[in-house]
């Protein structure tokens, strides 16, 4: 390998684990290579147009995976510097306490993590702090304890979703917490000078004015500064190659744009490709020492995946809703359970408000729904929308393969561990009347979950290459660094043992810096 392809660290991957990891070992001044797959998103007026978006998905990658059925979906996948981030909503949410510990579900068990909430809990906060996130502690009755507060004041609710939020008097409603770049005045507007103006397209757009903390603006771009970083943009990884015996990946492997093929080498190397695309890579590497793929003595990897169970609904108000930037609020009263279940149900938090262009996306799919009769700019105007989100829990059988053409297969099972979110719908249907909407108009926003197909909801991917103590039942260790290999490392959401039911971003974000402190240590 010649010594201008050998880098002390190298990177695959730009998004929550991958950005953030690259961002926290820049100042080390060790030689970093980044690779991504992709290139950066264009700026065009496209970013903020919602059937470019949403209905003709413009920005997903231009692939098809396959179910269990070998039935062919769409994945929400992006491959861009900044990977996901550059169209999540930026929500940024903590696991709660009790997910770090067995937690008993109506379906099963969500299991215990290696870590507690306290060994991961500074990393949150440096983490908030790092991605310039805005809320309040103490809010969430359901929150961990947080060594410091949010660097930034929560993002004021709009009229309509303040009295949406004195309306749930008797529990817990509280600010999202959210990362956004915005200065406020005293009446909570975007002030002059505020990178981020309050619009209404932070939620699955990215964002033209750079003002959310996605992992390209918060992350890549600065480490980019620093001389002893580079990326190489376009630059599909193939394969990992490793020494004759098995111990070391010698070798990353990338395809080009052009159609060149260029191997890269490190003393340290670290997948980052999301929970698909990492298993994916893993499994692909395959050789004499590693049969099974690589980090998969146990033959967990790919397998445990999982996505949320989630349910995007607009809500019809019986008068307009003017609010511009509406993902302002959530609610976890009933995260752990609830007087009538003994299970988690999961939390409500709302969505960025949907418009014409949306809705009339959604409308053909409205067939089994009391679709309102109201024309949809009229509807437009009198929507609120939501977003409920469960656990989904880790099934061995719910897992990533590859066939010998190199498709991509996704086993799911996709009524696995729903009562507890449908009981969260129940309880919002419940509301609806006392909230000032109409008690029959909960529709299907599944525009978000892609034309109405769950397994392609693929934003919230974790749990493909769990990490844990026993080399048996996981493929890396503590530190997230495989247990079969020694310079082998996977951050980004593939290693939670558990999902939660909240936005997983934060948490791959935290555990990049805990990995990050790690690998620097090594380095040294």
């Amino acid at each position: 390998m010649a010594d201008d392809h050998h880098y002390d660290v190298i990177v695959i991957g730009t998004g929550a684990g991958g950005g953030t990891l690259a961002h926290q070992l820049a100042p080390t001044g060790k030689r970093i290579l980044i690779l991504e797959r992709g290139d950066y998103l264009p700026r065009e007026r496209d970013n903020w147009d919602s059937t470019a978006v949403f209905v003709k998905g413009k920005y997903r990658a231009p692939e098809f995976w396959y179910d269990k059925h070998g039935n062919e979906f769409p994945p929400e996948v992006n491959y861009y510097v900044g990977g996901n981030t550059k169209f999540y909503g930026a929500a940024l949410f903590r696991l709660r306490p009790e997910d770090f510990g067995e937690l008993r579900h109506h379906d099963g068990i969500s299991p215990v993590w290696p870590i507690r909430y306290e060994d991961l809990e500074p990393y949150y906060t440096q983490a908030e702090q790092l991605y310039l996130v805005r809320g309040r502690h103490g809010e969430d009755p359901t929150g961990g304890p947080a060594s410091g507060q949010y660097p930034h004041p929560p993002v004021e609710h709009e009229p309509r979703i303040q009295q949406l939020s004195d309306d749930l008097g008797g529990l817990h409603p509280f600010h999202l917490p959210i990362g956004v770049n915005l200065t406020q005045d005293e009446n909570g507007r975007a002030t002059h000078s505020s990178v981020c103006i309050r619009c209404d397209r932070v939620d699955g757009f990215p964002c033209l004015m750079g003002a959310k903390s996605d992992a390209q603006v918060i992350c890549v771009d600065p480490a980019l500064k620093h001389d002893n970083v580079t990326m190489v943009t376009g630059a599909n990884v193939r394969r990992l190659e490793t020494n004759p015996t098995g111990r070391t990946v010698t070798n990353v492997v990338a395809e080009h744009g052009n159609g060149t093929t260029e191997a890269y080498s490190a003393d340290i190397v670290v997948v980052a490709c999301g929970a698909v695309n990492s298993a994916v890579l893993l499994l692909r590497s395959a050789n004499d020492k590693h049969p099974g793929g690589l980090a998969n003595s146990s033959d967990v990897v790919g397998r445990h995946y999982m996505r949320h169970n989630n349910l995007a609904l607009m809500a019809v108000l019986k008068e307009p809703n003017p609010t511009g930037f509406q993902k302002t609020l959530a609610l976890h009263d009933w995260y752990l359970g609830a007087d009538d279940w003994d299970f988690p149900l999961g939390g409500i938090q709302m969505l960025g408000k949907s418009d014409a262009d949306q809705i009339h996306g959604e409308a053909p799919r409205w067939a089994g729904a009391a679709s309102p009769d109201m024309p949809f700019e009229m509807l437009a105007h009198h929507a609120v929308d939501f977003w409920l989100c469960g656990e989904d829990l880790p099934l061995p059988e719910s897992r990533v393969t590859l066939d010998k053409d190199d498709s991509i297969h996704l086993a799911l099972d996709e009524k696995n561990n729903i009562a507890g979110v449908k009981r969260l719908q129940h309880k919002l249907k419940g509301m609806l009347s006392h909230l000032g909407m109409h008690e029959h108009h909960l529709l299907p926003h599944s525009i978000y979950l892609h034309k109405g197909m769950p397994i392609g909801a693929t934003a919230h991917q974790a749990g493909t290459v769990r990490f844990g103590d026993d080399p048996n039942s996981s493929a890396l260790d503590v530190n997230c660094k495989a247990h079969d290999l020694d310079n082998l490392y996977v951050v980004d959401t593939s290693f939670f043992p558990s999902i939660g039911a909240v936005n997983p971003s934060l948490t791959a974000i935290a555990n990049a810096l805990r990995v990050g402190d790690h690998i620097a240590a090594r380095l040294r």
